[in-house]
């Protein structure tokens, strides 16, 4: 991604290459240049192609890798989605037009005129109190972005009033999320901070020693609401070492607050409540975001039209909710439309449609349904109730359209994915959710093009099952589930990156070993061995341990046809390739030799052409093996072998060309992949 290394001179056109790093600025008119951020300077720019304005941030780095790491660790903010949060548009890393040796991070963010900044500097200039209604709403807003990104695990590191941008008058944004390998270089810090000491302000006492937390996010919001409350009655330079005193002399604070009450600020009890816990020089101290929601918009009278803050909403009473949804699918759609905006109508509007019969909810998948369910999780992304209703619904719906509908396709997989995917990254960890999600994207995948196969492995779910499968063996329906949804995915063969793969015989064995009498575990567990094998993805120090469990799986459930079918393809498909997988077949264990459990999968399915093919298949392999022959003779396999070409004369089992490969090459032991001459028949004639 970064191109050349850096050798101290510009790269050539010749050596750029077509992703070279520069060409993306290119895009980009520049029209004026703001004032210099914490962490670099800010370009005005326009598309050339669309003529749409955005802020260019460039932070200068020390070197390509300085520059690797921080765009590696940015990129996660790229598919953050929230009504709140202004995401960077596009990352990229370029040259200095003038410094060869000078390489920029460049992050493109949205461009708007109006910030907090200039609404304080604007009440301070008038000496107006700073109106309590909007504060309340945008200071909502504020929260619910903060909180959002802190249940993710992700630090603004960089919160102050300038970012914090005003997309319309009662709507506001967080921009300019920082890494804490940009934050942390102390050659670059000393020099911004030398520069630039009135922005380094908002920012806690640790944060100046390279200490970033969540609770340094709420120093720096405790450091806006004091600036925002206080600026009808302090200007700039002053507000300025108000905060910086903070960080020494946590008294200063009362003072203000005394102010605040004696000029009569509008709120100002609760935010004398507020500010001390978020101001503790200590930040083991400090109070959390949530703590902040509870005395503002719980215990306190703050209101706000922020959908998502659903902590304070005012309850449409349940009485009424009822009422409003004793119709039938129309009309409850109709409601959930009506009142998008209330999760807890979305909630009991799906409950009300899971508790539907059949007939009232529809044999088919209905497009708008889904749409309505779909819509609702994306605006309730933060209410884990409704991401698992809605999952547990569409499970629902699918099942019912397939069980009525089976060679019906489901429609709106595109969307569904999104919203299940979304729903998992902002609950990795919620096995209930991970069941829904891993059992609804087996369905769908199953049923849609190898395309969303790969956007799925792209997303990084090959990797999230197996944390998964490891992680929580205890929880039986998590390791069916998560098996389920790995055999879809690699059922259609494109494998984006097959490393991971290798893990799995390994974690299956644990999973078997966990629960070793489930036949719907082993069926799944059959499933992933055999494509495994098909796609090479098993190694030869695993093939007797994945032999041993496939016929294991056998012998616990002989009545399972898809696991009896799926696990002896898998045997054919490793006895194929290793003598050592033919000869753990048909060697004698406790519980018996694969050669009598393939004589009782025979008797038990005789009259299923599918399961004796898969049969035969594995037989025509290890007679391949000119020392496997005497053992499949002394095990009686010549009359059952003669049985299924009389009796099967069309099947795959009785076809010469089957049972007819190359011979012996020089040595006379068989090589992987290699087949005696006359397979089988050389069987039956072997005395």
């Amino acid at each position: 991604m970064l191109g050349p290394e850096s050798d101290g001179r510009r790269p050539t056109e010749g050596e750029r290459g077509p992703g070279y790093p520069g060409e993306p600025m290119d895009k980009y008119q520049v029209l004026y240049q703001l004032n210099p951020g914490a962490l670099g300077v800010n370009l005005v720019v326009e598309e050339m192609e669309t003529k749409v304005k955005r802020v260019i941030k460039q932070v200068e780095c020390i070197d390509d890798h300085h520059a690797s790491q921080a765009l590696e660790e940015l990129m996660p903010l790229l598919k953050l989605r929230h009504a709140h949060i202004s995401v960077y548009r596009e990352l990229f890393i370029t040259w200095n037009g003038e410094q060869i040796s000078s390489l920029y991070l460049c992050l493109v963010m949205e461009f708007n005129k109006l910030s907090f900044h200039e609404v304080i500097e604007d009440k301070r200039k008038a000496k107006e109190i700073t109106d309590s209604e909007w504060m309340q709403n945008v200071l909502g807003q504020v929260l619910d972005a903060l909180e959002y990104l802190h249940h993710l695990d992700i630090i603004h590191r960089n919160l102050k009033p300038s970012n914090i941008i005003l997309v319309s008058s009662d709507h506001c944004k967080l921009q300019d999320l920082s890494s804490n390998v940009l934050m942390t270089n102390k050659a670059k810090w000393n020099i911004r901070v030398e520069e630039d000491p009135f922005h380094k302000s908002w920012m806690a006492p640790e944060a100046l020693n390279f200490s970033f937390s969540q609770k340094s996010d709420i120093w720096s919001l405790g450091c806006i609401i004091l600036d925002m409350t206080s600026c009808s009655f302090m200007d700039s330079t002053e507000a300025m070492y108000l905060r910086k005193s903070l960080r020494q002399s946590p008294g200063s604070l009362k003072t203000v607050l005394k102010t605040m009450e004696e000029k009569q600020i509008p709120d100002a009890e609760t935010f004398g409540n507020l500010l001390p816990g978020m101001l503790q020089i200590d930040p083991s101290d400090r109070i959390t975001i949530k703590d902040v929601v509870h005395i503002t918009f719980v215990s306190g009278s703050f209101k706000s039209s922020c959908i998502s803050l659903t902590l304070y909403r005012q309850m449409v009473p349940a009485s009424i909710t009822d009422m409003l949804l004793e119709g039938n699918v129309a009309s409850i759609l109709e409601v959930m439309q009506n009142f998008s905006g209330w999760p807890e109508v979305q909630f009991r509007a799906m409950k009300r449609l899971l508790k539907m019969p059949a007939d009232e909810l529809g044999l088919q998948w209905s497009p708008e349904l889904v749409e309505v369910v779909v819509t609702t999780m994306q605006l309730h992304d933060r209410v884990l109730d409704i991401q698992l209703c809605a999952c547990s619904l569409l499970l629902h719906l699918l099942g019912q359209a397939l069980v009525h509908h089976p060679e019906a396709k489901a429609p709106c997989n595109q969307a569904i994915t999104s919203a299940v995917l979304s729903a998992l990254r902002s609950y990795p960890e919620e096995e209930s959710l991970l069941v829904l999600v891993y059992s609804l994207l087996a369905i769908t995948t199953t049923q849609e093009s190898e395309s969303v196969s790969e956007e799925l492995q792209n997303a990084g779910l090959l990797e999230h099952i197996l944390e998964h499968l490891n992680s929580s063996l205890e929880n039986r329906d998590v390791c069916v589930s998560g098996l389920g949804l790995l055999w879809a995915l690699l059922l259609d063969g494109i494998i984006v990156n097959k490393a991971p793969l290798e893990k799995v015989p390994d974690l299956i064995s644990q999973v078997l070993a966990t629960y070793p009498a489930d036949g719907e575990m082993a069926e799944a567990s059959c499933g992933v061995f055999w494509l495994l094998s098909l796609l090479g993805c098993i190694k030869k120090r695993q093939f007797e341990q994945v032999v041993a469990l496939l016929l294991q799986s056998i012998r616990l459930c002989q009545n399972r046809v898809l696991l009896v079918n799926n696990a002896y393809r898998g045997l054919a498909s490793l006895v194929k390739v290793s003598e050592l997988a033919a000869f753990k077949v048909v060697v004698q264990e406790e519980g018996g030799s694969g050669l009598s459990l393939v004589k009782e999968t025979y008797q038990l399915h005789k009259d299923d052409p599918e399961v004796v093919e898969n049969v035969g298949i594995l037989l025509v392999h290890l007679a391949s093996y000119e020392e496997i022959l005497p053992e499949l003779v002394s095990s009686s396999m010549k009359a059952l072998v003669q049985e299924i070409k009389e009796r099967f004369t069309s099947s795959l089992v009785s076809d010469s060309s089957a049972f007819s490969k190359p011979g012996l090459p020089p040595g006379g032991s068989p090589q992987p992949g290699c087949t005696t001459s006359g397979g089988l028949e050389q069987m039956i004639a072997w005395n």
